[in-house]
């Protein structure tokens, strides 16, 4: 694939314009979140030429964003934002969303240290590989019946925490409390309901996880307090989405709506960024179907760290409750929200796309639980299984990119280029010499997640912390990880 070499005019240290006049029928300009270092990378993956094609896309406000850890992806890019303005014709497009809907990470904090894990990490280790289901069509120990398939689509994580797997404060520290209102069962293909049946509490492949990790920096101790976090104490962090169900969604969505194009005239350059009006039959028919999935991911995430909890009590026997193992938070990354912003004085309903992106309320922002309304949305930002993850805050300034930030470190190889490149290695040993215990169920994951096929996340972090549309606030060094 050749190097991008389209117009990148430079705002200042951390942003990069792709101008409207780069081609017919951009709407917006394009703005990249980078610095010089990364860029280079994400020229050579051509992913702006996707932050382009973005920005035709009617309805679209201000800019077509993207975050640092951009790269290509199914008609949109991983780590892109746009938002829609729904009075002015705003669309909503399934491949600008995301194939797995609601993918997205949450982190629980514990009062262990590591030196009272570190003893029993392979016991807990092998505790998590064998209780927690993970892999290609893994399924789940959780089983439910018709009537409970549908209330887990309306009711989201709230049908966890009523059956047991978790406790009402879990919900208070979700992103929209752990479920999205309006989702519609009736949108949802019976192919859809079938992929998603047995697979409630199950992880899932690729780069899904659950790390246990070690808070090895405070960058801002006011946040931490409020997080509750500190150096050298144990973090768990866990990263999933809504499996089948919600690939289904998205692939079917993407293939229908693609009739809806001549229907409301409407011209894209790439048949992968197919959409429809917000207000449009079709739109609504997909953001019931894509809330449904929202809420089957919120309530899969929730199982998974109860599954989690029972492991962490049967190894060191105290409840989660004594060793409060409390949630942090859980965020979303693919996914659209309706939320209100200013457009040219005037106060919009958009439609905002958040696909491989983190959404970052600031301080003050009504949606966030009391807790934190001093402190702003806490981000979480998942590295690579042999460098780092973050813990970091929403900003005021993160308003010039729809309260949005990045969502992890972003692919520097495809799955096969990774495999490719470490042929005869074993990923496994070279992570244990590092002191990180690793167990995957799939047969080449660990090929396909290997560390240098992925940006360096300290790069990525410190684009979004100096940008100031997120701030620092701990850093978590992996100590052991299980991969789907």
């Amino acid at each position: 694939m050749q190097v991008w070499n389209g117009p990148l005019e430079k705002i200042d240290d951390y942003r990069w314009r792709i101008p409207k006049s780069y081609r017919s029928g951009m709407r917006v300009d394009g703005v990249i979140y980078a610095d010089e270092h990364l860029l280079e990378s994400i020229k050579r993956d051509r992913a702006p030429e996707q932050v382009a094609n973005v920005a035709m896309l009617p309805g679209i406000v201000k800019h077509s964003l993207a975050m640092p850890d951009i790269h290509w992806g199914y008609g949109a890019p991983i780590g892109g934002v746009a938002a829609y303005d729904i009075d002015e014709g705003g669309v909503v497009s399934p491949g600008q969303i995301g194939y797995d809907l609601n993918c997205g990470v949450r982190l629980v904090k514990t009062n262990l240290t590591e030196e009272e894990v570190k003893p029993r990490i392979k016991e807990l280790v092998n505790g998590l590989y064998n209780h927690v289901p993970a892999g290609v069509g893994s399924e789940g120990k959780i089983r439910v019946n018709p009537k409970e398939e549908e209330e887990i689509l309306t009711r989201g994580a709230a049908w966890a925490v009523g059956r047991g797997f978790g406790v009402k404060e879990d919900l208070e520290y979700t992103e929209e409390k752990g479920v999205m209102e309006g989702a519609d069962p009736a949108a949802v293909s019976e192919r859809a309901y079938q992929r998603g049946k047995k697979q409630s509490g199950t992880l899932g492949s690729g780069n899904h996880f659950i790390e246990v990790q070690r808070v090895s920096e405070i960058y801002d101790e006011k946040a931490a307090v409020a997080f509750g976090v500190k150096k050298n104490q144990i973090t768990i962090m866990i990263h999933s989405g809504s499996r089948g169900f919600g690939y289904q969604i998205c692939d079917e969505y993407s293939k229908n709506m693609i009739g809806a194009l001549n229907k409301y005239g409407i011209s894209v350059p790439d048949k992968q960024l197919a959409c429809a009006p917000v207000k449009s039959p079709e739109g609504q028919a997909y953001i019931g179907a894509m809330k449904c999935a929202a809420n089957y991911a919120w309530n899969n995430r929730q199982c998974l760290m109860h599954l989690v909890r029972e492991v962490f009590e049967k190894i060191f026997r105290k409840s989660f409750g004594a060793m409060e193992m409390d949630l942090i938070y859980d965020v979303a990354h693919n996914i659209a929200k309706f939320e209100k912003y200013n457009i040219d004085g005037k106060e919009k309903l958009l439609c905002v796309h958040r696909k491989g992106a983190t959404r970052a309320f600031p301080p003050g922002h009504p949606d966030l639980p009391e807790k934190y309304k001093t402190i702003g949305q806490p981000v979480i930002i998942p590295g690579d299984m042999g460098r780092a993850s973050y813990l970091l805050t929403g900003t005021q300034k993160a308003e010039e990119a729809f309260f949005s930030t990045c969502h992890g470190a972003g692919r520097l190889m495809s799955r096969k280029a990774a495999i490719a490149a470490c042929g005869g290695r074993s990923i496994s040993r070279e992570l244990a010499e590092k002191g990180v215990l690793v167990m995957a169920a799939g047969k080449g994951t660990l090929a396909e997640e290997a560390p240098e096929a992925y940006k360096n996340v300290n790069d990525v972090v410190n684009v979004v912390h100096n940008a100031g549309i997120s701030k620092r606030v701990a850093r978590m060094r992996p100590i052991a990880v299980i991969k789907g």
